[in-house]
C-alpha cells in the first residue's frame, strides 16, 4: 500500500513519552537478495538494540517496551515484501505505537532508538515524489482524486444542482434557460473551488491536474484563482461516466512525468549553469563526492543509471571513488558496491535534496552534480 499523508502526519507527532521509540529502516529487493537475507539483515539490526533491552540503568518499563519492540519487529516483517524499495518502521510497545510503511526507494539499513522517530531518511525518499491533486469535473459533478507514487485514489465526489434538459415548446425562453444554466455551473465551479483551496490550504497537495470533458474544462480553469492557477501542471480529457480509476491514474501519470522531467531538466542546466559561472556547484562524481564529504551539498542530482564503486571513511565520513586509507585521519576505507548510494544517503542525513533524473541530460556522462551550500576547499 502507496504511505498517505495520514500516515506521514501521524509519525511526526509520534512520541515515546518517556520512553523509547525504535525506528528501524530495510531495503526490500525481494527479486534481488530473496527474503531469508532480508530476515538475516532485520535480526542483526535487531541485535544491535537488544543490550539496550537488558540494560539496568533504564527503568523497567523501558527495557520491558524494548524487548516487545524486538519481538514485534521480528514477527511483522517476517512477510516478504511484494516489490522493491524499503520497509520502515516506528514501534514504542509501552504506548502502544506500531507503524510499519512502504517506500518506493531504497535507503541505507539502519536502527536508531531515540526518544523521537528518525524521520529524515523517510521524508528524504519521500521529497522526490509529488503529491497530485487531480479534479475531473462537469457542469454538475465534481470529483477529487489524490495521486502519489505512482497510486490513485478517490477522495470525494461533490453534486450540485443542474437543470434538465428544456422543454422549450412549453414556452421556457432560451436565454433565460441559459442563463440560469450558466449560473448553477458558476455556483458548482466555485464550491468545488473552494474545496480544493481547503484541500491545498493544509499542504496536503503539491500539483493540481484537472480533467473531464474538452469544452468544460477551459471554462472550469479559467475560475482557479492565483494560488490554484500557480499548482496547475496540466489538463486532459476524459469522460467522467466512463473513466475507470486505471484511465485517470494513466492520464495524471502522463502529466505528472512530464512536469518531472521538465524540473529534472532545469535542475540539471541550473548546476551547469553554477559551475560554469563560478557559483559554488559541483559537476561530476569525484567533485560531488568530495562536496558530500563536508556536507556542502544543498541539492544532488543523480543520474537514475548511475552506479560506481568505491570506498567510505566510517570515521569522517569521507566518500571517495577510490582509495586505501582515509587522507584526513589514516583509517582504512571501507569498499561498497555502490558509492553513488552512499552519496544520497549522505546528502539526507545532512538534511540536503536529492533528485535522481530520469531523462537523458548533460548529467548522465558526469553521473552525479549538486548546487552547493558553499564554495569547495581543494581536494
Amino acid at each position: 500500500m502507496m504511505i498517505t499523508q495520514d500516515q506521514v502526519d501521524r509519525i511526526l507527532r509520534l512520541d515515546g513519552n518517556g520512553l523509547p521509540l525504535v525506528s528501524l529502516y530495510i531495503p526490500a529487493e525481494p527479486d534481488r537478495t530473496g527474503h531469508r537475507a532480508l530476515l538475516t539483515r532485520v535480526a542483526s539490526l535487531l541485535d544491535r538494540i537488544r543490550p539496550l533491552a537488558e540494560d539496568r540503568s533504564l527503568e523497567h518499563a523501558a527495557r520491558l517496551s524494548l524487548r516487545d519492540d524486538i519481538a514485534k519487529i521480528g514477527k511483522s516483517l517476517e512477510e516478504e515484501p511484494h516489490r522493491p524499495g524499503a520497509v520502515a518502521v516506528f514501534s514504542c510497545s509501552g504506548n502502544g505505537v506500531y507503524e510499519q510503511v512502504w517506500l518506493p526507494r531504497s535507503t541505507r539499513e539502519r536502527i536508531v532508538v531515540d526518544a523521537d522517530p528518525y524521520v529524515r531518511p523517510m521524508l528524504g525518499v519521500l521529497d522526490e515524489y509529488y503529491r497530485t491533486c487531480a479534479v475531473i469535473v462537469d457542469k454538475g459533478t465534481g470529483q477529487v482524486w489524490e495521486h502519489y507514487i505512482d497510486e490513485a485514489r478517490e477522495l470525494e465526489t461533490i453534486r450540485d444542482r443542474t437543470l434538465r434538459k428544456p422543454n422549450y415548446a412549453a414556452g421556457l425562453a432560451e436565454d433565460r434557460v441559459r442563463n440560469k444554466a450558466d449560473e448553477l455551473s458558476k455556483r458548482h465551479y466555485r464550491r468545488l473551488i473552494g474545496e480544493l483551496k481547503q484541500l491545498f490550504g493544509t499542504g496536503r497537495f503539491d500539483l493540481l491536474v484537472v480533467g473531464g470533458h474538452s469544452h468544460e474544462v477551459p471554462v472550469f480553469i479559467e475560475f482557479l484563482p492565483r494560488e490554484l492557477r500557480d499548482r496547475l501542471i496540466g489538463s486532459f480529457t476524459v469522460d467522467r461516466e466512463t473513466a475507470t480509476p486505471a484511465d485517470i491514474k494513466q492520464k495524471v501519470r502522463e502529466l505528472v512525468s512530464d512536469h518531472a522531467h521538465q524540473e529534472q531538466r532545469q535542475l540539471v542546466g541550473e548546476i551547469l549553469e553554477a559551475r560554469a559561472a563560478r557559483r559554488p556547484g559541483a559537476v561530476g562524481l569525484d567533485e560531488t563526492l568530495w562536496a558530500a564529504s563536508l556536507a556542502a551539498i544543498r541539492t544532488l542530482a543523480v543520474d537514475e543509471d548511475a552506479v560506481a564503486p568505491g570506498v567510505v571513511c566510517d570515521r569522517d565520513g569521507l566518500l571517495a571513488r577510490s582509495g586505501k586509507t582515509c587522507p584526513l585521519c589514516g583509517e582504512p576505507l571501507r569498499e561498497v558496491p555502490d558509492i553513488i548510494d552512499e552519496l544520497t544517503e549522505t546528502v539526507i542525513d545532512d538534511g540536503g535534496e536529492v533528485r535522481h533524473i530520469e531523462p537523458e541530460t548533460e548529467l548522465r556522462a558526469h553521473q552525479a552534480g549538486a548546487l552547493l551550500r558553499f564554495e569547495l576547499p581543494p581536494q
